[in-house]
């Protein structure tokens, strides 16, 4: 795919395209560089983190140098703890490997390397590295052997991928300018007062060439003439078939590549994906978090074709958006959830051919449970967020704002304004709206009012009568007119039904039954109140002449116990019928059904009464024959018969 860069030399800023797309931004501001060299001096030592902070500069950041990137202090006092190593006020060589992010400093090494066109040279190092990327053992042999001759002595040297079929000649002057380079910084360090910076590659595109020509690159664009020659003087070098062109548009280079767009569109979280799915990049302070979403994807009926090919799409955009955006740190992906393990391991596969080409060196770590993607990408500079991108003043970067208590959705006027400027209602209409809702507030308020004030007065009043309206605290039945809306008003609220009565009952207690009837129903509560009250009478009734009737019982067996023992008999019969009899009598008589039993029963009495009267009751004369249990059992059959009939 063929590639070219873009530079805006006045702006620091370059890019490189592939099929007209953005996918990678260089960019040399702030005031740390990676690769500058420093002069500094320490700060203060750190032994519970075996670290020191150094000052390189009037920045309130001081850089911050871990004890195993010291390089050649350790190496030659041999010191295991970094108090033995550096003491405050002491002078050091050090040099950016990370700028600053966030909160923290710009990270600083001892072990200093300078890049060069083929070569990388490592004044502090040993030995002869190779780039990962030559695949030909006999090209690797050859730079291997070429290195082991032309390496200084006490020096290492990495010979890059950029080397590779590279003359010999080339290589060789490479590195002669890498030491004369070093030479410099020497002896600028020996002069200079720290802190200070000694080294720093200010030619902005020969840096941008240096770092991006590969021989997919086809043409070079830079906005002033000056830039290009330069720019073709670099390329000249080798055989590489470039093409450098100056911009002569009259706009700006950036806005013409529409540069200046893709950094924008890179600074949102969402990235359309051409199918209709979606990603969502939300960095953070720990990590990266990338959501993917199939959006309004519908070009396969198949739902597990659908997820497969969003989460390939999806795959393929990341890889660009790492490098576009320089992602770094700790990423989590969600893919859309696979059903399928060989699906998964087709995506794990096409998302690891998508970001082999990537500098930073993108690692997959694994893919859990939960079905996320974790993989790691070396930081090198500061991201699009940090360059491009400040804390905002209103919400401190948390990305919204607290709005505990909403005001204007309850104001009326603001929502008057609201609906005027939305045109969903006119002037008028909404007048009428808010008046009719504030007669509405008006009456609620005052009905509130009343009824607390009626809740009010009735606990007072209850307080104060009591004693005098109900001192023996009776039962009282309270019956209460609703409708059913009212009724499910009441209950669901949980209010007493009571507070719907005009005059509330003064004392309510456990013993009160409340029961609640349908209003316009008075015909069915009368008939209600009416049955109850029968029930009641025959209850009282029943009650009483249980109480009384033996007692009559044992006044005539009293008065009758020394006359004859046979009409003693006779008579005590005769008074548990008649008592029967009563008490049948006296319950019927509040039924209109049983005015035929009552009559029945009288013609039976008066019969055993004219009996008595003439002497010749056959009852009697039999029972006077029988012993005393045997007319026990006798006047216990007659009283059930009696009972029955």
């Amino acid at each position: 795919m063929p590639q070219k860069i873009i530079v805006a030399e006045q702006e620091r800023i370059a890019a490189l395209l592939s099929d007209g797309r953005v996918d990678k931004l260089i960019v040399a501001q702030g005031r740390y560089q990676i690769g500058d060299v420093y002069l500094g001096t320490i700060e203060n030592v750190l032994p519970g983190i075996d670290a020191a902070f150094v000052n390189i500069g009037a920045s309130e950041k001081n850089g911050f140098i871990h004890v195993t990137d010291l390089g050649p202090l350790k190496i030659k006092q041999s010191a295991a703890s970094i108090t033995e190593l550096l003491r405050p006020n002491q002078k050091v060589l050090v040099q950016v490997m990370k700028e600053p992010t966030g909160n923290k400093g710009p990270r600083l090494t001892g072990n200093l390397a300078l890049p060069g066109r083929y070569l990388v040279l490592q004044p502090n190092g040993q030995g002869v590295n190779i780039s990962r990327r030559i695949n030909l053992e006999n090209e690797r042999n050859r730079l291997k052997a070429l290195g082991v001759l032309i390496k200084p002595p006490g020096t290492g040297i990495l010979i890059r991928s950029e080397a590779e079929s590279v003359s010999e000649e080339l290589i060789i002057d490479d590195l002669e300018s890498l030491l004369k380079k070093w030479e410099l910084i020497q002896q600028a360090s020996d002069r200079a007062t720290p802190p200070t910076l000694l080294s720093r590659d200010e030619d902005f595109i020969q840096r941008v060439l240096r770092d991006h020509i590969n021989p997919e690159l086809s043409e070079v664009i830079l906005e002033t003439t000056e830039g290009s020659d330069r720019a073709k003087k670099y390329l000249s070098q080798d055989d590489a078939k470039v093409t450098v062109q100056c911009h002569k548009q009259s706009d700006n280079i950036l806005e013409h590549y529409k540069i200046d767009l893709a950094i924008l569109n890179a600074l949102k979280p969402r990235v359309d994906l051409p199918s209709g799915g979606y990603i969502i990049i939300e960095p953070t302070e720990a990590l990266t978090v990338i959501d993917v979403n199939s959006g309004s994807f519908t070009r396969s009926s198949n739902s597990r074709e659908t997820v497969l090919w969003t989460n390939c799409e999806a795959a393929i955009e990341i890889a660009r958006q790492l490098k576009l955006r320089n992602i770094g740190g700790v990423i989590i992906i969600d893919f859309i959830d696979m059903e399928s393990r060989r699906d998964q391991l087709q995506l794990l596969e096409y998302f690891t051919s998508a970001i082999k080409d990537d500098a930073s060196r993108p690692q997959i770590s694994q893919l859990t449970e939960l079905g996320l993607v974790e993989l790691t990408r070396k930081r090198q500079g500061q991201n699009i967020y940090e360059l491009f991108s400040k804390e905002c003043s209103n919400c401190s970067g948390l990305g919204h704002i607290a709005n505990i208590t909403d005001k204007d959705k309850r104001n009326p006027s603001t929502l008057n304004s609201n609906l005027i400027q939305n045109g969903s209602l006119n002037n008028d209409e909404v007048n009428i709206v808010v008046n009719n809702k504030n007669k509405i507030n008006e009456s609620t308020n005052e009905n509130h009012e009343a009824v607390i004030s009626n809740i009010s007065q009735r606990s007072f009043d209850k307080e104060n009568n009591l004693e005098k309206t109900n001192p023996k605290n009776e039962a009282e039945n309270i019956i209460i007119e609703m409708t059913e809306e009212e009724e499910f008003v009441y209950s669901t609220l949980g209010l007493n039904p009571t507070l719907i009565l005009e005059k509330q009952p003064i004392n309510i207690n456990e013993k009160n039954s409340i029961q609640v009837v349908r209003k316009n129903n008075k015909i069915e509560k009368s008939i209600n109140l009416r049955s109850e009250e029968l029930e009641a009478e025959v209850q009282n009734l029943s009650n009483k002449m249980k109480s009384e009737v033996p007692d009559e019982i044992n006044s005539i067996e009293g008065n009758t116990t020394n006359s004859n023992p046979e009409i003693n008999q006779q008579n005590k019969v005769e008074v548990e019928n008649i008592s029967n009899i009563e008490m049948a009598d006296s319950t019927d008589s509040l039924k209109p059904e049983a005015e035929d039993t009552r009559r029945r029963r009288r013609r039976s009495s008066n019969e055993k009464d004219n009996h008595k009267v003439d002497g010749i009751d056959e009852t009697t004369t039999q029972d006077s024959n029988l012993t005393e249990q045997e007319a026990e059992d006798s006047r216990r059959r007659r009283r059930r018969s009696s009972a029955a009939t």
